[in-house]
């Protein structure tokens, strides 16, 4: 059994946002009929390398549409449109993510949908919002990570403004529609009807610095890089060491007295200057400069076991590598592998009673479904 096995999902659209909440319901076991286009389908088959083993699929696709099911209909087409029709009669939830305006203009639009099928949830993803002067505009992720401010809080003081290596406004969208969608289930329990559920990367993008946000709108500060240290909290950033670098996160007090022990200075744990953590933010320059001299004097691995012996929160900074040979991700079993092409990769960071959900297959083929739902070929 899985928590969502007897849902039927209908995802209309490409890319990220829609086809990650997607393979997030498929993986809870819902059945996620994808909808792609005829020529070529979703454009993220062909975002790679790396490929599949038949060099013709992306990881990146597989990654984000694994056990999901492959139809293909034209939706500027009335068959295609009626097509859309027969396959939400029965289904639980749409999700959509194409270009603003493309479901109005086929009729297929939330108003029209959920006229015809009121116990539907649909679920639209939008790049800035369902209203307002930029709705019609397209997004992806980098135009969002700079529109929404978080570039503007990301990198170091003195450089410029930094892109996320991860898709995280696109990603962060993707879990907002399915707590949405989720939400909007329980609710048709209680009503007997569905709604519409709106997420976009702009609102995700504002989620995000909601922190700085609410700064600005306490007191008019604007929040500046502080490369990899906290505004709120010193010490609580990345150091230098002989020979690595590792993060050090001393997040109150009672842990400030112990790295400062730690470091050979119990002094600093009730200087004057440095005692309370509104202190330690107040002379953030002269304490970072004290630290990181101390630290560059031993090596990484020597820090981490005195930090970690004294119950002060540390990491080591991993690369991709590291982290995937790490005997945590091992630990976790967080990682599985598609039963019909052994690719392995992430699956989903969620497990009921303890068991974490396999994959059922790897990402479809294009059309791949055709006969078996529109009894086309």
């Amino acid at each position: 059994m899985t928590p969502l096995k007897g849902l039927k999902v209908i995802e209309i659209g490409q890319a990220l946002a829609g086809p990650l909440a997607g393979v997030i319901l498929a993986d809870m076991g819902a059945d996620v009929i994808k909808v792609e286009k005829p020529d070529g389908g979703d454009d993220a088959r062909g975002w790679g390398p790396p490929y599949d083993g038949g060099g013709e699929t992306s990881l990146y696709f597989h990654s984000q549409n694994r056990s999901k099911r492959s139809v293909t209909l034209d939706i500027k087409t009335p068959e295609g449109i009626a097509a859309i029709h027969r396959l939400v009669e029965d289904a639980d939830i749409l999700i959509q993510n194409l270009r603003p305006g493309v479901v109005e203009d086929a009729g297929i639009g939330p108003e029209a949908m959920l006229a015809r099928h009121p116990r539907l949830i649909y679920c639209s993803i939008w790049a800035f919002g369902y209203t307002g002067p930029m709705r019609m505009k397209p997004g992806f992720d980098p135009l969002l990570q700079a529109y929404g401010g978080m570039m503007s809080v990301t990198g170091q003081a003195d450089g410029p403004p930094t892109f996320c290596g991860a898709s995280i406004n696109d990603k962060a969208t993707g879990m907002f529609c399915v707590i949405g969608a989720l939400a909007a289930l329980r609710q048709r329990d209680q009503t007997g009807l569905g709604c519409l559920v709106d997420t976009s990367l702009f609102e995700t993008a504002t989620f995000w610095v909601e922190g700085q946000v609410n700064h600005y709108l306490q007191d008019g500060t604007v929040t500046r890089r502080h490369g990899t240290a906290s505004n709120v909290i010193t010490p609580y950033q990345v150091f230098d060491t002989a020979d690595a670098p590792f993060c050090l996160a001393a997040g109150n007090d009672r842990l400030w007295v112990r790295a400062a022990k730690v470091m050979g200075h119990p002094e600093w744990g009730d200087d004057p200057r440095f005692c309370t953590g509104r202190l330690r933010n107040k002379h953030r320059p002269e304490l970072v400069g004290l630290i990181a001299d101390v630290l560059r004097t031993r090596s990484r691995a020597e820090w981490l076991a005195g930090f970690e012996a004294a119950g002060v929160p540390v990491s080591p900074v991993n690369d991709i590598g590291e982290l995937a040979r790490s005997e945590q991700m091992a630990a976790v079993d967080l990682l599985r592998t598609l039963p019909d092409n052994g690719l392995t990769m992430v699956g989903l960071p969620i497990s009921f009673d303890r068991e974490r959900p396999h994959f059922t297959r790897g990402a479809p083929g294009l059309g791949e479904h055709n006969a078996e739902i529109l009894g086309t070929e």
